[in-house]
């Protein structure tokens, strides 16, 4: 990925100081800044901007290095990657999209493409607890593989830029080659390039997928569903259980 040192290639070749580039770009000087130096990366609409400013198109001021004209495809799990968002037209402001199970196979083949992710469900993200200086996709889940997180639930994620530091056990959403949107908990295995898959639901056996196979990961930061039975159940049988086993457990040492 040569996006940083593109950045301040073109805008020296241009005589531009950092001031200059901001300003023409509508930007300011401590944030042209941080993108030469690799600090921050643009949002979409500005990578637009600037591409259209330089007079290259997205895929050569990413991934070409424009002093010399190498080109060079990152399979790190580092590269940056140009994501689709929708923007509220009056505010400017990102929205959060939905991506319900029926859409699922279209987002598969159209999740790069902005127009496709426009006719989405969209809308503000109205939980305080989520920081508002990030990108969010809601995505609804089928199956049993993550109970007690019913089917049918909406799963709200934040979205990954960089794979290589995907937390071990913590929960995400793949978007991959084969299987289309995955919901699992993850265990990287960078010796081979894989990534081991884990449902919460036992009764489902972890397995792999190549890193090769991933187009997006998300990562999960709450659920909503409308099944209440279904929290409800495993709750008071789960629970009730679980204090069974301990009652046991108790009557066991105390007649000893």
């Amino acid at each position: 990925m040569y996006l940083s040192q593109n950045i301040r290639y073109l805008r020296k070749q241009l005589g531009f100081t950092q001031s200059d580039l901001a300003q023409r770009l509508g930007l300011k000087r401590p944030i042209v800044g941080a993108y030469e130096e690799g600090r921050a990366e643009p949002r979409l609409q500005t990578l637009q901007m600037m591409a259209e400013f330089f007079g290259y198109s997205l895929d050569q001021l990413i991934n070409t290095d424009l002093s010399t004209g190498v080109s060079s495809a990152d399979a790190s799990g580092k590269a940056l990657r140009i994501l689709p968002i929708a923007i509220d037209a009056s505010t400017q402001e990102e929205r959060v999209t939905l991506v319900p199970v029926k859409a699922a196979a279209g987002y598969l083949n159209g999740f790069g493409d902005l127009d496709y992710v426009s006719t989405l469900p969209n809308f503000a993200m109205p939980f305080p607890e989520l920081p508002a200086d990030r990108t969010y996709r809601i995505f609804q889940i089928e199956g049993e593989s993550m109970m007690p997180i019913p089917s049918k639930a909406y799963v709200i994620c934040e979205y990954v830029q960089d794979w290589t530091n995907l937390k071990t056990d913590d929960r995400y959403i793949f978007l991959t080659k084969d299987d289309g949107i995955v919901f699992k908990r993850v265990r990287t295995i960078p010796e081979n390039r894989q990534y081991e898959m884990i449902s919460d639901n036992t009764d489902f056996e972890p397995y792999t997928i190549k890193q090769a196979q991933v187009l997006e990961v998300w990562k999960a930061r709450g659920v909503m569903s409308f099944d209440l039975e279904a929290f409800s159940s495993f709750g008071s049988g789960g629970f009730r259980e679980v204090l069974g086993a301990i009652g046991r457990l108790e009557k066991l040492v105390t007649s000893r």
